[in-house]
């Protein structure tokens, strides 16, 4: 991506986009069998809306990690890394080979965010429903500071059932935080099976508009979709808004796509053929 004044140029060519996605599963598939361990089924539900955030919505700077001017995401899934990894390589805060040192002992990219280790982390997250509290106390800095940054926090459904993030939702509508926009990547799943036969979550947009967010349902795989949401919550004054991403757990192959058993686990060696081999072009 070429630059302007440090701050990384936006592509909304949605065909680039797809091409850009499509590399990226690869590089989380590929990482995580690396490791041996590591969470692709969440990370893949993830990805348009990680390289729409890097690519088309953010300002940052690669080489300037802690610019204080610069919008800010934070993963609260934070098992879901490989994909925040992958996009932070190939925008360029870190070289794409170290990739395949996910997870390794002394690697730059733990098995969940650590902002201390690699660059271009806004947050270190893991434990699950942590991260819209973090976003909340990074939102009210940036007014108290008079800063016009955003800042972005990615929610699991499954983290949909920790208290701290109902109680988190009544403060950023309280303070009235329209500098935040939480995305729920809402792939149905978690490590144990359907949300709905875990502990159901629904009716999930109601309730956020009942805690007094703006609310807006898309399709999470589809750019422009992404793109008008985002545009959406920057227009909303007065009131936080989240993003209802509807999604795919394991999106882009086809064994993958819907099961349970790929949250926490990689790809065997003749899965990995198969993955490689669907992941030649990019997703309609």
């Amino acid at each position: 991506m070429n630059q302007s004044e440090g701050v990384m140029e936006r592509i909304t060519d949605i065909s680039q986009l797809k091409e850009i996605a499509r590399q990226v599963r690869l590089d989380i598939i590929e990482s995580t069998f690396a490791a041996g361990s590591g969470h692709p089924g969440g990370s893949m539900s993830a990805v348009e809306v990680i390289v729409a955030l890097y690519y088309r919505e953010m300002n940052y700077r690669p080489q300037e990690p802690h610019w204080p001017d610069r919008d800010r995401f934070i993963l609260s899934k934070g098992h879901a890394c490989p994909a925040q990894y992958a996009v932070l390589a190939r925008v360029g805060f870190f070289p794409h080979e170290e990739l395949k040192d996910l997870r390794k002992l002394g690697s730059i990219l733990q098995g969940h965010p650590d902002m201390l280790k690699t660059p271009g982390l806004d947050a270190s997250t893991g434990s699950l429903g942590m991260g819209l509290s973090y976003g909340n106390g990074v939102a009210l800095a940036g007014g108290i500071d008079r800063k016009d940054y955003r800042v972005y926090v990615m929610l699991g459904d499954g983290e949909m059932q920790e208290g701290e993030i109902w109680e988190s939702a009544m403060t950023a509508a309280h303070r009235k935080l329209d500098n935040l926009c939480a995305i729920l990547d809402y792939n149905k799943l978690q490590i144990d099976g359907f949300n709905e036969d875990v502990k159901g979550i629904e009716p999930i947009a109601d309730k956020w508009r009942s805690f007094n967010w703006h609310v807006v349902e898309i399709d999470g795989h589809d750019f422009r979709q992404i793109f008008d949401a985002l545009d959406e919550a920057r227009r909303t004054k007065g009131k936080p808004t989240i993003i209802v991403s509807h999604t795919i757990k394991g999106r882009g192959v086809s064994f993958m796509e819907k099961v349970a058993g790929f949250h926490g686990r990689c790809l065997k060696p003749d899965e990995m053929e198969t993955a490689r081999e669907e992941l030649r072009e990019p997703l309609p």
